[in-house]
């Protein structure tokens, strides 16, 4: 198996630097929108043969060091009792907004959650095993947390927010009962085949700093926590996480996921030396052209470092990126940082 990946997650030394995509396996690819044109996204994700097929597409293409499973960081919800719609994106039909509402969600065992997803980790694991690693992930309790109280999609997520403040213990019992499943649904993941987990906190950036340090980190530990002694990297990813000082390097990940809008020595001048970090080519690059790209991957690789450094974006691929700058992007990264110009 190609393991620059783990062995960067790990702080190894690494012949050059492994790259993965966030949102690899999505629209900017016409193979997936052949697949979607026959289904949708809900059959989609609920049928791991599916799931399994688009997750490996990206692979075919393109020289990449990870694959990440094809799944919704809502998908764990049903199994609580939640019923979502996606039109395109999470609608969920009967939002939280009280205690009475949390106190109905169930906390399933592990082997009731998302149980397409984890045959989809199962299947995957097998494909992949003499290729490169499988990463796992889920959404982070504030993400999930946001998407449930406000019901859909938002920029700021105030009702989420007002909730929050006002409805403290429905708010601490909604997060936790969040926290256990998100844990147990990881560890089904990682025993399913999983080589490695990723927590994507996509709206972190909506809280401040000290609201996020009391209300929200504690959980975020207590997951990464639950996975000591599990075997696999912990990647921690935060959106918008600037104002958040040094709260990522205190949830308990062995990698930091860097967004845009932080430079990776930044990061590590920030965090410190121990841990890898993973970023931050900032995707909208990607709609512009070859020297735009080539150098963009230069100084991220130079920021990056060398060893520590896993490639990725600053957030996910958008739909209407072009393949031929994905090749682009691929083949940089690897001239760049397998010659010997860039880090050690």
């Amino acid at each position: 198996m190609n393991d620059l990946f783990l062995r960067a997650c790990r702080r190894e030394s690494v012949s050059r630097t492994p790259m993965w995509i966030m949102r690899q396996a999505g629209r900017y690819l016409p193979e997936y929108r052949e697949v979607r044109s026959k289904v949708d996204f809900r059959t989609l994700c609920e049928t791991p043969e599916l799931s399994a097929k688009v997750t490996l597409q990206p692979l075919a293409r393109f020289d990449l060091d990870a694959a990440i499973v094809f799944a919704d960081i809502m998908t764990p919800l049903e199994s609580m009792g939640v019923s979502i719609d996606f039109a395109p994106g999470p609608v969920i039909q009967d939002p939280i907004r009280d205690r009475a509402a949390v106190d109905q969600l169930r906390i399933p065992e592990k082997g009731e959650i998302a149980t397409n997803t984890v045959e989809t980790v199962r299947i995957l694991s097998r494909e992949l095993e003499s290729r490169v690693p499988l990463i796992g992930f889920a959404g982070a309790p504030l993400t999930v947390a946001a998407y449930l109280v406000e019901g859909k999609g938002s920029k700021d997520f105030n009702v989420f927010r007002s909730f929050l403040y006002r409805e403290r213990a429905a708010a601490d019992e909604l997060l936790d009962r969040l926290t256990q499943v998100t844990s147990r649904y990881l560890q089904a993941q990682i025993d399913a085949g999983a080589k490695a987990i990723q927590l994507f906190d996509s709206w972190a950036g909506i809280l401040s700093a000290r609201d996020y340090e009391s209300m929200i980190l504690p959980y975020v530990q207590r997951i990464f926590s639950s996975l000591d002694g599990c075997g696999v990297p912990r990647i921690y990813f935060a959106q918008d996480a600037a104002a958040l000082g040094t709260i990522p390097a205190r949830a308990g990940a062995d990698v930091i996921g860097v967004d845009w809008r932080t430079d990776l020595r930044d990061a590590r001048r920030l965090h410190g030396d121990g841990f890898a970090y993973q970023g931050n080519f900032d995707p909208a690059r990607l709609r512009t052209n070859s020297e735009v790209i080539e150098s963009e991957v230069k100084r991220v690789l130079e920021s990056g470092g060398g060893t520590g450094h896993i490639f990725n974006l600053g957030h996910g691929i958008l739909p209407d990126t072009p393949i031929e700058s994905v090749h682009t992007l691929v083949d940089a990264v690897r001239r760049f940082s397998s010659t010997g110009e860039i880090g050690s």
